[in-house]
């Protein structure tokens, strides 16, 4: 019999997107201690996609509410969810042992739903101009390309959705399909023909896009007549790649049987590893929806349950209890419901702070740097709001200096000393949580690191300066910001500048900037993507 397990998990779910959020939702609600592990946002995939309207019994709604949604749901059953990035597990024994950047985990079973990537193509440019005309995420990046001509590469639901939503920024958009024909359902592709924005090549592929700072010139080629088309815009062109999906599954071990990388199950989404469970995009499938994610995270957490009890008569081990305990802080509105539409700050999303500020060791000031922008108006009232809801943070406001980068909000230790973190933003879109992950930094305890990381944050001896040029509405830049502001808590050589890239315009232009999250450091050295803190502590050393 083995004796410590109150530390132990009956199930735990590697990855926080739809079929992850259903799984916990099933398991938890039948009485299994759950832990939902996600290396950078709950939601996933799905949180990009602004409008869903194909979800049974959903008249319409977003990815971000539709999975907020799921993730309250399973919490209120007692899941628990935490964000970590799983790195290594071994798999073999009927206790199964999860590592990740934090700590060790032990489990009888696990649900893989780790969802899947964009994928590239591989022509000439993809890779030289990642950043700077070619990009993979339609509401991340369609902004950048306002007016510009752009061309979408694809011929799946993906193509046709981001490319009809890309006619939101330009009236020049041109779809190219290496087959004849959309492999999409006609009365989708029927109502794209229909929309005048858009001018469809069947039959053509790009061989290569070219430019100087930025993207500027495309080369499309016929695949039945090989005839070549060089199109050019000296004002600049963007290139966006839907080509569909890898799955997110190149570091597991050997022992889980794949097909081109996605997780072979069978229909009850077991793999052929016992407890182990997949769900998901990450698993061979024909049709990959959020409602297909949903109902394979159903059914790997119904299997897993016969599974885990079988386990728990096995090993001798009792049933464990689950934290069901939820915050009875509840502060209550000062004002009308009308006048309550009209906050930054929601009774809901006060409700779900107050915990997370009840956790703080010391004290935080954010101090308001302001200008006559209306969004320095905006940061005035956003922080009087947060300010309001607990004594565990201070607010203060001054006027910017005539020549200084401004408004920003700065983050100050209790005793007024400068933590490195400035936010050029209004906390708000995907950004909110790592404005809160940034305050629980520098109040403590903060986020957990690896000792690796730790000893690395350690040893950066050189001052270094990090603007994450970002935007409210991408997926990816809240890992970046996360890092770096973190970094930056541990190490007062390296100051971090989050900057909303919507603000502040002429950033974007002096370091040629198409697509975010976008890493400057020392205003000279540039990357690009999503990256987590041991990637950035690797850069910076």
């Amino acid at each position: 019999m083995i004796k410590n397990y109150n530390d132990m998990y009956d199930l735990i779910i590697v990855g926080g997107g739809p079929a992850g959020l259903s799984a916990a939702i099933y398991m938890s609600r039948a009485k299994y201690k759950t832990l939902v592990l996600e290396k950078e946002k709950f939601g996933g995939q799905i949180t990009i996609t602004s409008e869903i309207v194909n979800y049974p019994g959903v008249i319409s709604t977003s990815g971000t509410k539709l999975t907020q949604d799921m993730q309250k749901q399973a919490a209120a059953f007692g899941a628990e969810f935490k964000l970590e990035e799983v790195l290594d597990m071994d798999l073999s024994g009927d206790i199964k042992i999860i590592k990740t950047n934090i700590r060790e985990y032990k489990t009888f079973g696990v649900i893989l739903a780790l969802g899947a990537y964009p994928r590239q193509i591989g022509f000439k440019g993809e890779n030289e101009y990642k950043g700077r005309g070619v990009a993979y995420c339609a509401t991340c990046d369609g902004e950048f390309f306002t007016d510009m001509p752009i061309y979408v590469i694809g011929g799946g639901l993906s193509a046709v959705q981001e490319g009809t939503f890309l006619t939101k920024y330009s009236k020049n958009v041109q779809i190219i399909v290496r087959d004849e024909k959309f492999n999409v359902p006609e009365v989708v592709s029927d109502a794209l023909f229909k929309n005048e924005f858009i001018k469809v090549h069947f039959n053509t592929e790009v061989k290569e896009v070219s430019g100087d700072n930025t993207l500027k010139s495309i080369t499309l080629v016929n695949n039945k007549t090989g005839e070549e088309i060089i199109e050019t815009n000296n004002e600049g062109i963007g290139v966006f790649v839907f080509v569909g999906y890898a799955p997110n599954t190149e570091w597991l071990d050997s022992s889980i049987k794949k097909d081109r990388g996605y997780l072979v199950t069978n229909a009850n989404q077991e793999t052929n590893v016992p407890g182990v469970y997949g769900a998901g995009d990450v698993c061979v499938k024909d049709l990959r929806q959020v409602v297909t994610a949903v109902s394979n995270g159903a059914t790997a957490a119904v299997s897993a349950e016969k599974y885990i009890s079988n386990m728990h008569t096995k090993l001798d081990i009792p049933a464990f209890k689950l934290n069901t305990s939820r915050s009875k802080k509840i502060l209550k509105p000062a004002t009308t419901q009308s006048d309550d539409n009209d906050k930054f700050l929601s009774q809901d999303m006060i409700e779900q702070l107050l915990p997370v500020f009840d956790k703080f060791e010391n004290k935080v000031i954010i101090n308001a740097v302001l200008n006559e922008s209306l969004l320095a108006e905006e940061m005035s009232g956003f922080v009087d709001e947060i300010g309001a809801i607990s004594d565990k943070i201070i607010t203060k406001k001054s006027q910017a200096s005539k020549d200084e980068l401004a408004p920003y909000l700065q983050l100050l230790y209790e005793d007024e000393t400068e933590s490195g973190i400035k936010f050029f933003a209004m906390p708000g879109g995907h950004e909110f949580n790592s404005f809160i992950i940034s305050l629980y930094n520098v109040a403590g305890p903060g986020k957990a690191i690896s000792e690796d990381e730790m000893n690395k944050v350690k040893n950066l001896n050189s001052k270094a300066n990090i603007k994450v040029l970002i935007s409210l509405h991408c997926t990816m830049c809240p890992e970046v910001v996360m890092s770096c502001g973190k970094i930056s808590t541990l190490n007062k050589n390296i100051t971090t500048e989050i900057i909303d890239i919507a603000h502040f315009n002429d950033l974007k232009e002096k370091y040629n900037v198409m697509s975010v999250p976008c890493m400057v450091i020392d205003d000279k050295d540039i990357y690009f993507g999503r990256k987590n803190i041991s990637q950035i502590l690797d850069i910076l050393g």
